[in-house]
């Protein structure tokens, strides 16, 4: 299921990043003397305002945000280069599970559908990057993390704050459907105020999805299911794989899972934190990033197995809630040529 991140080390990749170290050293000493020489601007312009007893609230904020300007033009060396070696160690792992890696993301519908049916929350800024895409155990597939954020408060309480932060994943099914059904979280849609439990029906733009009943106890207080066919929404969401499922749930620790199968492909989105951060400007820790990386992608990929269980499909690993974290064994990953996510995905 994981990528041979030792082998990699040991060979091209290991290679490259010994190459990379002074690209390193000139990203820090840029940085560091572009520090210096702002603070050399800045601090006796604020001695001088200061002691010429003018100095004000005004003056204090323009100071503040010069300060802030300057920290972030130091910086900027650093974080490409940051990115230079996380772009590079990520597209090492791609490449050794026969898929492709793409820094920057456009999302496309499938980022649409999960927006439109609440897969993520309302948003006032987003972020995408760290696109994952190609074959999934025969399953045209892509992966990528996006950032949401909204803006509260208002005056010098103005804020933003994180309303997701994880993955979307977009996967071809491996068998024909033309409904749509919902997987959501157990009691996210409820009767007014909460009184009387869930909703018999929910509304999406104009498309009506009835509550599904489920025959299994330990899924059904962990998610609903909504459809608009009673009858393939049983075929797509079967109890066959439910225990696995829920141990996944467990192992991304709760408030995580949510899927939409939606013309013949499913859309997954997972609460996962900042993922795939294998790039640093230090090059101590480079194969513990590395590993990182590969396990969380490795973990994102066997829930999206988990989720899309048809002819093709499979479920790997049944062992349960630790199964997640298990990435060792055979791959998943079938090392053909890599093809783009659906619904048009742009770039891919």
């Amino acid at each position: 299921m994981r990528a041979d991140v030792q082998g990699l080390m040991g060979g091209e990749l290991g290679s490259w990043l010994d190459q990379q170290s002074g690209m390193r050293e000139t990203a820090k000493k840029t940085a560091h003397d572009r520090w210096f020489y702002g603070a050399l601007i800045l601090m006796p312009l604020a001695l001088y305002t200061w002691l010429m007893g003018n100095f004000d609230t005004g003056d204090f904020i323009l100071l503040s945000m010069a300060a802030a300007g300057a920290g972030w033009w130091g910086y900027l060396p650093i974080a490409e280069a940051k990115k230079e070696i996380k772009v590079g160690i990520n597209s090492a792992i791609a490449n050794n599970l026969g898929i492709a890696y793409e820094h920057d993301v456009e999302p496309g519908g499938e980022f649409e559908a999960a927006r439109n049916y609440g897969l993520v929350p309302s948003y006032d800024r987003s972020g995408f990057e760290d696109n994952w895409y190609g074959e999934l155990e025969g399953h045209g597939f892509s992966l990528y993390e996006t950032h949401l954020e909204e803006r509260r408060g208002s005056g010098k309480n103005r804020r933003w704050v994180t309303v997701f932060r994880g993955a979307i994943i977009d996967m071809q099914f491996g068998r024909e459907f033309r409904s749509t059904t919902l997987l959501q979280r157990a009691g996210k849609h409820k009767k007014w105020f909460g009184l009387g439990g869930r909703k018999e029906n929910v509304n999406f733009k104009g498309h009506q999805l009835r509550l599904v009943d489920q025959v299994h106890p330990d899924f059904e207080n962990v998610f609903d299911v909504y459809s608009d066919d009673q009858v393939e929404s049983r075929v797509l969401v079967h109890p066959s794989y439910i225990e696995h499922l829920v141990g996944l749930e467990r192992a991304f620790k709760g408030e995580a899972v949510r899927a939409l199968f939606l013309r013949g492909e499913v859309i997954i989105a997972v609460e996962s934190g900042n993922l795939f951060e294998s790039g640093h400007i230090d090059a101590a820790g480079d194969q513990e990033r590395a590993e990182e990386a590969a396990e969380q992608f490795a973990a994102l990929a066997k829930l999206a197995l988990a989720i899309n269980q048809s002819e093709r499909g499979r479920v790997v690993g049944q062992t349960g809630p630790d199964d997640a974290r298990d990435l060792g064994g055979e791959s998943v990953l079938a090392p053909k040529r890599a093809v783009g996510g659906g619904f048009g995905r742009k770039g891919l």
